[in-house]
């Protein structure tokens, strides 16, 4: 039996940053649902919050998952989750980028306080300066035209 613990910090957003997610009522719908159909199809979710236009993921990848059938899997089923319970006046999607940054044991607690912490967080940095800030920190923007 193999042990496998590799942990993916996941960022995506809404199309074209629409804030869609506009309430803390419907974050935490969307957010337990994440958790619970990711559950379902074995994919462990150890942290998911986010805010009005975007998502925070920290998951816990097995030895038969990859980075891209993860996001597709979340993203995808939740998108049709709202949409299929009208969550949204508009019709709701995910923007089909994100970030994903692996995490040091060391450093899972202080990813899970971030992404805790997003409702106080946005109340002082946009997602746009966000996002800037894990570009630089990252160096996406010399390895990756994401945006």
């Amino acid at each position: 039996m193999s042990f496998i613990e590799v942990y993916i910090h996941f960022v995506w957003s809404t199309k074209s940053r629409v804030p869609f997610l506009d309430s803390p009522e419907l974050r935490i719908k969307v957010w337990n649902h994440i958790r619970e159909n990711a559950k379902e199809k074995g994919i462990f979710v150890d942290f998911v919050n986010g805010y009005s236009d975007h998502c925070h993921c920290l998951v816990s990848i097995g030895s038969d998952q990859t980075i891209q059938k993860v996001m597709q899997m979340i993203k995808g089923e939740s998108s049709y989750w709202i949409n299929k319970n009208n969550l949204t006046k508009e019709k709701f999607q995910w923007q089909d980028e994100y970030f994903a940054v692996a995490v040091s044991e060391s450093a899972i607690q202080n990813v899970r306080d971030y992404i805790k912490n997003q409702e106080q967080h946005h109340s002082k940095k946009s997602f746009q300066q966000e996002y800037d800030d894990f570009i630089e920190k990252y160096n996406f923007d010399k390895i990756n035209d994401f945006g």
